[in-house]
């Protein structure tokens, strides 16, 4: 059966920009109507919206395409978020310019919008609550850069400082400093700054804490799960948004690309490392959750028997594997503990073995 498209009075492609937006206007027919900039202002957008009522707007995914696709539909038009990796007919043009890139997109999304890809931004409060975990890992590499510019500074004398981000630490290395004439005053303001970085990052976990208990209940749910805490769990459940989204729940390990790469022709399938496609900063997080599963204080269950049976089989980077499997399985779990609403079992495949086994020997 032959798909019917059905065409809009009027089709809008913005090229969006930080301070201005290419516009293309088209007919139903797809005559060009009117190319033109916009500033980068909800003024200057909701008079665009006024002007063509209902229209279908195209845009592309970006730093402002969040606040400006809510913008359009509180307006009452149809918008479409084109996905920025699809659309090679775009940043391959060899006479790309902002006003092109416009008109390609209100060609497309009049012909087809499905050849745009089309993304769903999440909404404004998840959006701020992820902010919150966004802006904390700038804070912690901003820590960390510090830390490792001052112990790789006074290595480049002789000395190796006991500098970590624990407080304990910060007075230790005081006191070796104080044994260096004249050193603890050169490096006294960067633990200064430490201190004060160790204080923002504590506010953030604060408010994130905050939001996992009083707005985000599935998040509280992950949180049963040994080794998942309020960042993992929060940022899992923001970047998912939907559970349902994956009929089956082992589909999420392709979405956060923790599967391998395929490259097979012929006989030959060779063995690739995993894709790292979607969500890199929540992939971090997962393998850091893998490692304290796997590493010495990891509570005994069925992810870290399962992490360690791979381990153990050897092999070039066993544990790296077993890790990234870890990972993967874990966010598997993750999403079925949030579809099912069920109860998070630390041993619940070990109980069923073991009752499998007693059945046996009774009968």
């Amino acid at each position: 059966m032959k798909k019917t498209v059905i065409h809009p009075q009027t089709i809008i492609g913005i090229d969006l920009g930080d301070k201005k937006h290419a516009v293309c206007i088209l007919d139903k027919e797809g005559n060009v109507v009117c190319e033109k900039s916009i500033v980068n202002r909800r003024q200057s957008l909701e008079a665009l919206c006024k002007d063509y009522p209902g229209a279908r707007v195209a845009i592309e995914v970006g730093t402002h395409s969040p606040w400006i696709s809510r913008l359009l539909e509180e307006q009452g038009m149809e918008v479409i978020v084109a996905n920025a990796r699809k659309l090679r007919a775009i940043y391959q043009n060899e006479r790309k310019s902002d006003e092109l890139d416009a008109r390609m997109l209100a060609k497309i999304a009049r012909m087809d919008p499905e050849m745009l890809h089309p993304v769903s931004h999440r909404s404004e409060e998840s959006q701020r609550d992820l902010l919150l975990i966004k802006l904390r890992d700038n804070l912690v590499r901003q820590r960390v850069n510090l830390i490792n510019g001052v112990r790789g500074a006074l290595k480049s004398l002789g000395v190796r400082l006991s500098l970590t981000t624990a407080q304990t630490s910060m007075e230790r290395a005081r006191r070796e400093l104080e044994e260096l004439q004249g050193m603890g005053a050169g490096i006294e303001p960067l633990l200064m700054a430490l201190e004060s970085l160790n204080k923002q990052i504590g506010e953030y976990d604060r408010m994130i804490a905050e939001a996992v208990e009083t707005r985000h209940p599935q998040a509280r749910k992950l949180r049963e799960i040994g080794g998942v805490g309020p960042i993992t769990a929060l940022c899992f459940v923001l970047s998912i948004e939907d559970a349902g989204r994956f009929k089956d729940p082992r589909d999420v390990g392709a979405y956060l690309g923790m599967v391998p790469r395929r490259d097979q022709s012929g006989s030959t399938d060779k063995q690739l490392p995993i894709s790292k496609a979607g969500n890199g900063y929540l992939r971090r997080l997962l393998v850091q959750c893998a490692q304290h599963v796997l590493g010495r204080y990891g509570a005994d269950s069925d992810l870290r028997r399962y992490g360690l049976r791979l381990a153990e089989r050897g092999g070039k980077a066993a544990k790296k594997r077993a890790i990234v499997a870890v990972a993967r399985k874990l966010a598997v779990l993750m999403v079925t503990l949030w579809q099912k609403q069920s109860e998070y079992e630390p041993l619940r495949n070990a109980a069923r073995l073991a009752a499998g086994s007693e059945r046996l020997r009774a009968a």
